[in-house]
């Protein structure tokens, strides 16, 4: 039973006790009874809405993915046999400056001198 049918259980079993209606025991009861179907109503809109955004998102990611292959293809690079990693640390290489570890910095020392 789910959360609505319960309340709709509990507002069924109130009214078949039969209570006198202006009693405030009576009037507190019904309030609460009420209370929790109005609460029980809008948790099932509630899950029925995240059921929709979960699918939204769930679309959204699968669409994301196709840019992202797209984009970045599969990781491989094309140039030659390896996987290609953006993480790994890799040498700086110019067949110009072959042999040497890298170009020296300019006297101020921020940018190599081409």
């Amino acid at each position: 039973m789910n959360i609505p049918e319960q309340a709709a259980y509990l507002k069924g079993l109130l009214e078949g006790m039969a209570l006198d209606a202006d009693k405030p025991e009576t009037k507190l009861l019904t309030a609460i009874v009420d209370l929790l179907n109005e609460m029980a109503l809008d948790a099932a809109d509630t899950e029925e809405e995240l059921e929709t955004l979960n699918a939204y998102v769930e679309e959204i990611d699968e669409d994301l993915g196709g840019v992202e292959e797209i984009l970045f293809g599969d990781g491989e690079c094309d140039c030659c046999d390896h996987d290609f990693d953006p993480d790994d640390d890799y040498e700086y290489v110019d067949e110009e400056y072959e042999g040497e570890d890298e170009p020296e910095a300019d006297a101020a020392g921020d940018d190599p001198i081409f």
